[in-house]
């Protein structure tokens, strides 16, 4: 489920950085970080209010790869498929947390918790195979190791949604 960002809420991040220009990228972070995309209206009002074309807006949220414009899931589950990680089964980890998530890769669960994401190299081939969810880094898993991963962080969302 896609978060709302409102308009006060854009409107405020935008006035955190000055309405600057050279702060574009650094308000696409904020709005990406509350509504874990950058949705179209909070595009257009940046591109209002700091005068900066909407073009340049969707270059820069197209060419990096930590936006989207797609909502994404609560939690981020990445694997690293670089060299090391996919000698020591990176592929198999990325096919096991489809398989549990019910997803491709690129893909976001359908009640909104989950979105699985290969990534070229998370920069610790000691731990290989990689993955991370959220935050937390996880070395030396194998495909065995994925299920119970992710049912520790499913199990997390059971009792928050019970609180």
């Amino acid at each position: 489920m896609p978060v709302e960002v409102s308009e006060a809420q854009v409107h405020e991040i935008v006035e955190r950085w000055q309405r600057s220009e050279s702060f574009v990228i650094e308000m696409l972070q904020d709005v990406q970080h509350e509504a874990r995309h950058l949705p179209r209206s909070a595009l257009e009002q940046i591109s209002r209010e700091v005068g900066v074309p909407m073009t340049r807006l969707y270059h820069l949220a197209t060419f990096f790869k930590a936006f989207s414009l797609e909502p994404r899931g609560e939690h981020m589950v990445q694997v690293c498929v670089g060299s090391a990680c996919h000698v020591k089964g990176a592929p198999r980890l990325v096919h096991a947390c489809e398989r549990h998530l019910g997803i491709k890769s690129g893909e976001t669960t359908a009640d909104g918790k989950f979105s699985l994401e290969p990534v070229r190299c998370l920069g610790c081939c000691g731990l290989a195979a990689v993955l991370t969810i959220d935050d937390e880094l996880h070395g030396h898993v194998t495909s065995a190791n994925v299920e119970r991963l992710l049912k520790r962080f499913q199990k997390q969302e059971k009792k928050a949604e019970v609180t």
